[in-house]
C-alpha cells in the first residue's frame, strides 16, 4: 500500500473515531482497501439524513477513482444511487490525491441540494455543486495571494489549465516576489478552484519534493459590480513597477482593491 493511502487511512480512523463511524471491511495487496463510513448530513427540513459510505481503494488508487457505495435508511434506492453518482463526478476533480475525507465532507454540504434537485426533477441534468451549503449565481470575483512559486513553470501551466477547465478569467500577476492571482467567474467554479488550489500537488518544497500548496490567502471576494471591468480571457503578467500594477487594477475598476488588500502587501 502507497504511503500517502496509509496516512490518509490513519487520518480517517481518527477523524471517523466515534462507535460504529469507522470500519475497515479487508485489506489486500491485490484488490486494494474496503471501508465503511457512518456519518450524518444534512437533508430535509435541517434534519440529519444517516449515511453509510463503502468506499473501496484499488492498489492503483488514488490515480483511479474509489468504488463507493451507498445507503441510507431514510433514502430511496433511486436517491442512493444519485448520491453516488454526484460523489463519483467530486472525486474526478481530486483525481491523484487522496479524497476520501475530501468526498466526506463535500456530500455532508450537498446532499440536501441533490435532493432538492431529484424533488424538482432536474437530478440527471450536469451541475456544480457548492463547497459550502449556500449556492450564489452571478459573476464573482476574487483575489488570491500566494507567498512564493518554486517550480514556476509547471505551477503557472496547472493555474492556466484550472482556469481555462473551470471557465475562470483573469490575471495570475508577478510583481518582484509578489504573487497574486485575480479570478473572475461563477462562483462555485472559484470554489472549485481554490479547493483545487488546495489539495493538489502543485508545487514543490525546499528538497524538491512535490507539495500542496498551504501558503494561499484568499484577500477579496466579491460580486462583479457594475465598476468592474469583466475580463475576456486568463492572461499571465510581470510588472517590473508598483505603478504597473496599480494601473491594472485601476482600469479594471478595482482601485479600492487595490487601495485596500495590494498595498498593505508591500508595506
Amino acid at each position: 500500500m502507497a504511503e500517502p493511502v496509509q496516512e490518509e487511512l490513519s487520518a480517517l480512523a481518527a477523524i471517523f473515531c466515534g462507535p460504529h463511524e469507522w470500519e475497515v471491511l479487508s485489506r489486500s495487496e491485490t484488490d486494494g482497501t474496503i471501508f465503511r463510513i457512518h456519518t450524518k448530513a444534512e437533508g430535509f427540513m435541517d434534519a440529519d439524513i444517516p449515511l453509510e459510505l463503502v468506499f473501496h481503494l484499488p492498489v492503483n488508487y488514488p490515480s483511479c477513482l474509489p468504488r463507493i457505495s451507498v445507503n441510507s435508511e431514510q433514502l430511496t434506492r433511486a436517491q442512493c444511487v444519485t448520491v453516488k453518482e454526484k460523489l463519483l463526478e467530486q472525486a474526478e476533480s481530486l483525481l491523484s490525491e487522496p479524497m476520501v475525507h475530501e468526498l466526506v465532507l463535500w456530500i455532508q454540504q450537498n446532499l440536501r441540494h441533490i435532493l432538492n434537485q431529484l424533488e424538482t426533477g432536474s437530478g440527471n441534468a450536469k451541475c456544480t455543486f457548492s463547497t459550502s451549503t449556500t449556492v450564489d449565481d452571478g459573476l464573482w470575483i476574487t483575489l488570491l495571494h500566494l507567498d512564493h512559486m518554486r517550480a514556476k513553470t509547471k505551477y503557472v501551466k496547472t493555474v492556466e489549465k484550472w482556469a481555462s477547465d473551470l471557465r475562470l478569467t483573469g490575471r495570475l500577476m508577478f510583481m518582484g516576489k509578489m504573487i497574486l492571482i485575480l479570478l473572475q467567474g461563477d462562483r462555485n467554479n472559484l470554489k472549485e478552484y481554490l479547493t483545487l488550489q488546495k489539495t493538489s500537488k502543485v508545487d514543490v518544497d525546499s528538497s524538491g519534493k512535490k507539495c500542496k500548496e498551504k501558503m494561499i490567502s484568499v484577500l477579496f471576494e466579491t460580486k462583479v459590480q457594475t465598476e468592474h471591468k469583466r475580463f475576456l480571457a486568463f492572461e499571465v503578467k510581470e510588472y517590473s513597477a508598483l505603478d504597473e500594477l496599480q494601473k491594472e487594477f485601476e482600469t479594471a475598476g478595482l482601485k479600492k482593491l487595490f487601495s485596500e488588500f495590494v498595498l498593505a502587501l508591500v508595506k
